[in-house]
């Protein structure tokens, strides 16, 4: 009995909202001839949930090699990564990445590099998160609102417990105002 082995190249791209654009990625992996590319705009910050990378992992075949532009482009976290290059290699694939030579699944030191890169992937996302944290306290402390903006100015709202003091109907001002009635009742002095 003869096994097949494919000489597959896959792609894998991903961004995190739908404000990227994956075009860099996607012309970087058909120019290195991937037959299919699955690509998605999810977070890195875990597997689960990217059903597109889920799709490409449960299609691979001995001798397939996967490509991404990048090892945050795969994952974030150096055990999920890990998790995710061993499950290449138990389905007899390669991984590789196009701007990051050095990760190749089939160099002896390629669970040690990917782990290290992992990680550094994992701490620069953590980083990003606590510096958006320090910038959204900075903004709260020179008075940034954050959210959406009221319905209602301090007028309006001066204006609507005057009428509620007077016993007028939440429906009635609701109607007056030109927003819910939900939006009347919740407001409190």
């Amino acid at each position: 009995m003869t096994t097949h082995v494919s000489n597959r190249i896959l792609g894998y791209a991903r961004v995190s909202t739908k404000g990227q654009d994956l075009a860099y990625q996607l012309a970087k992996l058909k120019a290195a001839g991937c037959a299919q590319i699955f690509h998605e705009r999810r977070s890195g910050k875990s597997r689960d949930g990217r059903p597109e990378l889920a799709r490409l992992l449960q299609s691979l075949r001995s001798g397939d090699i996967v490509l991404a532009t990048v090892t945050d482009r795969i994952a974030r976290n150096p055990l999920d990564l890990l998790n995710i290059v061993d499950t290449v290699k138990k389905a007899g694939a390669g991984l590789r990445l196009i701007d990051e030579p050095f990760i190749d699944t089939t160099s002896e030191f390629s669970d040690l590099i990917l782990f290290i890169v992992g990680w550094a992937a994992r701490w620069q996302r953590l980083r990003i998160l606590e510096n958006t944290a320090h910038g959204r306290a900075d903004a709260r402390r020179r008075g940034v609102k954050f959210g959406r903006k009221p319905k209602l100015g301090p007028q309006e709202r001066e204006k609507i417990f005057e009428w509620r003091a007077k016993g007028e109907s939440c429906a009635r001002i609701a109607s007056a105002f030109g927003v819910s009635e939900s939006t009347i009742s919740r407001m409190r002095p």
